[in-house]
């Protein structure tokens, strides 16, 4: 069978469900929204900012549109891992819409103040652990375990896709709208998945699952109490925390090394985000893959290419090194959400991948915090080199742990 059979045989399939598709539809359009915002967020940051603060002012954005799921994820535990997945994803969805709603309304009343706006996107990502929670859970739900991973990667590939549209997009209407504006698109975005989550109807569950949930507790113990998937997590963790000194080492490669402006970096990560398309759409026609050994090979794939960047200055050989790496990373989310989906009981779903989220989103922010002193010791290409070592090493690290628990060296959880 030639692969232009299998592609779409594989994914008509998964679109055959009408929920899915419902729960797709907004997907995209609310993943859009929030390409847009990665431009978005920080242009009007730059706009309310003070000049001798503006760094300051658009990394507090920045990190404000993010890291408060991991807090969320942490204090909302106790009541939100009792809730349906439906509910999950139309709350998230609801409090991004209001939350940058309000972002407009401040700039329209005049009253949008730096303080005010990092404050009011705090708020609004409150609830996006839980919101990617309730989305896998619901994709868990729609879909026996050998028809999730396709799923998995149309949600992904479709993410992957809003990096490289979304920017640009939002490139061209901030030339003409204020960068306000575009947030107020990014809400009503979340707006229609709000609708789209809330039409979605997945099979009904039993009253047993509800009493499971609550005899199990948070998502820490539940994975405290299941070995694999808290290794899961801690590898992801590492791996995502190893990639962090690479969004602060690759803008000074470009500068210093290339001698180039911010057009090479941008088409660093076009080539990535085109790379993880496709590498998502191929990944999600494994589903006889063995998952961790995709996993595995994901991490050393990513770690292999930015080897290069250590000894060469081709701006071709490094720019293919970067769609080489998408490629490696697009089946990583697929694949990873595939493993706690198939391994997590369903009512303990929602809790323990919000529990996942908390670890994984502070995972970056901190390695990218580890990469300006590594910069100013290594330089930036030195950088790059020793994060790809570093992630070799670990996918080293993860085959020997596996080849001993083979071997029955280590006990099966």
């Amino acid at each position: 069978m030639t692969l232009t059979r299998v592609v779409p045989a594989t994914y008509r399939t998964t679109l055959a469900v009408p929920a899915f598709r419902q729960l797709l539809g907004g997907l995209v359009i609310s993943h859009l929204g929030n390409g847009m915002s990665m431009v978005g967020v920080a242009w009007l940051a730059l706009r309310l900012a003070p000049p001798e603060r503006a760094g300051l002012v658009i990394g507090a954005a920045l990190a404000a549109y993010t890291l408060p799921a991991a807090v969320g994820a942490l204090l909302f535990a106790r009541w939100l891992g009792r809730v349906p997945a439906r509910r999950l994803v139309v709350a998230n969805a609801a409090l991004r819409a209001v939350a940058l709603g309000t972002v407009v309304g401040l700039h329209l009343s005049g009253e949008l103040t730096a303080g005010r706006y990092v404050a009011v996107l705090a708020v609004s990502s409150l609830l996006a652990a839980w919101g990617s929670a309730g989305t896998y859970t619901l994709i868990s739900q729609l879909f026996p375990p050998d028809r999730r991973l396709p799923a998995n990667a149309l949600v992904n590939t479709s993410q992957q896709v809003s990096f490289i549209a979304g920017p640009a997009l939002a490139g061209l209407l901030v030339a003409v709208l204020h960068p306000a504006l575009v947030l107020g698109l990014d809400a009503l975005s979340y707006l229609v998945l709000a609708v789209q989550a809330a039409r979605v109807e997945p099979p009904p569950t039993t009253g047993a699952a509800d009493r499971q949930t609550r005899r199990t507790g948070t998502g820490f113990r539940i994975l405290a109490r299941r070995p694999a998937l808290l290794g899961l997590v801690g590898v992801t963790a590492v791996f995502f925390f190893l990639y962090g000194p690479v969004e602060v080492a690759l803008p000074l490669y470009v500068a210093d090394e290339l001698a180039a402006g911010a057009g090479l970096l941008g088409a660093y990560w076009t080539v990535f985000g085109c790379g993880a398309v496709l590498g998502g759409l191929l990944g999600g026609l494994l589903t006889e893959a063995r998952q961790w050994t995709v996993t595995v090979a994901v991490i050393a794939g990513w770690g292999l290419v930015l080897l290069p960047f250590g000894f060469s200055t081709s701006t071709w050989l490094t720019l293919t090194c970067f769609a080489l790496g998408g490629l490696a990373y697009g089946p990583f989310p697929a694949f990873t959400f595939a493993l706690f989906q198939n391994a997590a009981p369903p009512a303990d779903l929602p809790s323990v991948l919000a529990a996942r989220s908390a670890v994984t989103t502070a995972a970056t922010p901190l390695g990218a915090a580890l990469g300006g002193p590594l910069v100013a010791l290594l330089g930036a290409a030195g950088t790059l080199f020793a994060s790809g070592l570093a992630t070799v090493g670990l996918a080293v690290l993860v085959v020997a742990v596996l080849g001993f628990r083979r071997a029955g060296a280590v006990p099966r959880p």
